[in-house]
């Protein structure tokens, strides 16, 4: 299996699937069908079917899947089932509002390092983390972090960027609301929460 052939839509929806059949899990359900698990999402069985089967065969015909085993093969599959490290840069409210958030561990990530450029702020501990000068971005190599979260404001966004490659970070979830230009082997999500609202009159008027 070659991670080129398996379409981009595909793997963001793995994570979907993940969050549902863990909560189906709390709720005590052991085993469900494909319809049952299309079902609860609102999308279609053919759909999930189709995306798991580019990964394998998880479930039996007739049977359907077990929750556990499908979380485990999915977490196996994002590379989730070690533990990820993640820095987080800016502690801003939304950067601040992201260090307090407690969701992380259910994915097994765990924010191990935050950076700020403010003098009132480095030293503050916040969830047992450390608020580091940002200047200090580059120890993030004998880190070994490799996953970062952008949230500081636009003007400063490429230059952190650019400084988080040379630390060796390979994937970055971009929240400032601009397009960051990193080298092909680097990977980067952004979320702009102001365009994704912005979508949302023309599609209720549909």
């Amino acid at each position: 299996m070659q991670n080129h052939k398996i379409p981009d839509e595909t793997v963001h929806r793995l994570p979907v699937y993940l969050r549902e059949l863990l909560t189906l899990q709390e709720q005590g359900i052991e085993k469900l069908s494909s319809q049952e698990l299309a079902d609860s999402l609102g999308c279609g069985c053919y759909q999930v079917r189709k995306d798991l089967s580019y990964f394998g065969r998880f479930g039996k015909r007739g049977v359907g899947y077990t929750t556990e085993i499908l979380i485990r093969e999915i977490l196996n599959i994002l590379k989730l089932n070690v533990p990820q490290k993640a820095a987080l840069i800016g502690i801003g409210n939304l950067g601040l509002a992201i260090l307090r958030y407690t969701g992380f561990g259910k994915y097994n990530f765990r924010i191990t390092a935050a950076f700020d450029s403010d003098g009132k702020k480095i030293g503050q501990i916040i969830r047992n983390i450390t608020i580091e000068d940002i200047k200090k971005i580059r120890t993030l190599k004998r880190r070994s972090v490799r996953i970062a979260i952008l949230a500081t404001p636009e003007a400063a966004a490429q230059q952190i960027a650019d400084e988080l490659v040379e630390a060796g970070v390979t994937s970055i979830l971009n929240f400032a609301p601009c397009n960051i230009k990193v080298p092909k082997n680097v990977q980067v999500r952004n979320i702009d929460i102001a365009m994704e609202l912005a979508c949302l009159p023309f599609m209720a008027s549909e």
